[in-house]
């Protein structure tokens, strides 16, 4: 790919008398890429978790036991990998992060037990901590702030692609007599091998094409004025201790808080909220998770787009993010009444609705470390919201599994999920009124 190749996006106009190139449209393609690599090999057990739990008798809190050690060692994970990106640089840590999730997804074939897998788990964690820091990091690098939530969704819609590609995939491979695969006796171990070998590709590619934008030759010198039009950040570092001190950071932290969450149940419990309340099994809840998962990939890239279009309108960047934010908020709201619908195609609408919303909110909460802080401070910031995030999650993932052992309803789950997105913007807002730029100093 040049960097003259395919359509303009937005803000490809002339620049210094020239064409502005797109190499750094090459660099989100990547980054969509390892997302839909990274979403694969985190919900394959979510897929699988009927079979699993058929095999080795787990019980609902049994799962959630091990979504919940998964999410403890992602969010401490996300935390040391925001710091260790801002060190390094994305390519470097992205490339390690990479390497060390796919491995663990691979050993999860190797699982004989609920400690075995809540090990594998842990390494996966471990690894995917270390996904969003980089390619937010990645993004900040590459992208001017107009761009920034443009290419944050566009890079965030893999997850949902990965999302879709899931269940699809496994199930064919664990079902296939190729692999030794049956009804009666599924093949689960070579779904984990085969989509964590084939993932693999991804990494040497990254390494040989990803640079910061004054080391990549193939970028244009239009190209390179364009993604550094904003003013120049301060030279030096912000620590942790800085960061915690500052309203912005707690108000993208609890922001993630407390929508983080909710992603995690959709994309942890879908399959068995579709078998419990609709009978739907390995075979048959393939084509209404990649229906919910289409429509969260308009929300990924809409909600992007949208606040990108309220920018380009005239809108200040405070306006144009929160608008965006409150129209995804309002449009999660009916995913209360999900458990009610007696016909699962009217389910997946209001499912699919409420996670295309969370996307969209996801896409536009994602950049506010860019917005309002500098580029030293980027990784850190993501790191402590997606460390926070984490830790909701794990809260979350306790609950579920307690409602659904005790109580058998996912009613007053879904209900959690209606009012986060509002409370969150609530919380961003009342700590962020005006969006403006975070208070810190380099040293």
């Amino acid at each position: 790919m040049t960097e003259t190749a395919g359509a303009a996006p937005i803000g490809a106009t002339a620049a210094a008398g020239g064409r502005i190139g797109r190499y750094r449209w090459l660099i989100v393609s990547l980054l969509f890429a390892a997302m839909v690599i990274n979403y694969v090999d985190r919900q394959t057990i979510s897929v699988l978790k009927p079979t699993l739990q058929d095999e080795f008798g787990w019980s609902e809190t049994d799962y959630a036991n091990i979504v919940f050690w998964f999410q403890a060692a992602y969010a401490g994970s996300y935390l040391l990998f925001g710091r260790f990106v801002d060190r390094v640089g994305a390519r470097v840590g992205f490339g390690i992060a990479f390497a060390i999730w796919q491995v663990a997804h691979i050993f999860h074939a190797a699982a004989r037990s609920q400690a075995n897998f809540i090990v594998a788990r842990m390494a996966l964690g471990i690894g995917e901590g270390g996904g969003f820091p980089g390619g937010i990091k990645a993004v900040s690098e590459w992208f001017p702030k107009k761009e920034r939530a443009f290419a944050t969704g566009l890079f965030n819609a893999g997850t949902n692609i990965g999302a879709i590609v899931t269940p699809l995939v496994v199930p064919a491979i664990t079902l296939a007599p190729l692999f030794g695969g049956s009804v009666a006796d599924p093949a689960w171990e070579m779904a984990f091998i085969i989509t964590g070998l084939a993932g693999m590709i991804w990494l040497p590619i990254w390494l040989l094409v990803y640079r910061r934008p004054r080391e990549q030759k193939r970028v244009t010198a239009n190209e390179l004025a364009w993604i550094e039009q904003d003013p120049a950040d301060p030279p030096g570092r912000i620590g942790w201790a800085k960061l915690l001190t500052v309203k912005e950071t707690w108000a993208y932290a609890l922001g993630k808080f407390l929508i983080d969450p909710i992603w995690w149940f959709f994309l942890f419990w879908l399959p068995g909220f579709l078998q419990d309340r609709y009978g739907l099994d390995l075979r048959t809840f393939g084509p209404p998770l990649v229906a919910i998962y289409l429509l969260s990939d308009v929300g990924s890239i809409g909600g992007g787009w949208l606040s990108s279009r309220f920018l380009k309108a005239g809108m200040s960047l405070n306006k144009a993010r929160k608008l965006t934010m409150l129209i995804c908020a309002l449009a999660v709201l009916p995913v209360a009444f999900a458990s009610y619908a007696d016909n699962v195609w009217l389910a997946v609408l209001i499912i699919g609705v409420a996670t295309a919303a969370h996307q969209g909110f996801s896409a536009n909460l994602y950049t506010l470390p860019s917005d309002v802080f500098p580029r030293a401070a980027v990784g850190s910031v993501v790191g402590i919201g997606g460390a926070l995030g984490g830790v909701g999650g794990m809260v979350f993932a306790k609950y579920t599994g307690q409602v659904l052992d005790r109580i058998g309803s996912y009613t007053p789950i879904f209900i959690v999920a209606a009012s986060a997105y509002l409370l969150a913007l609530l919380v961003v807002h009342l700590l962020s009124p005006r969006y403006d730029p975070a208070k810190v100093d380099a040293s």
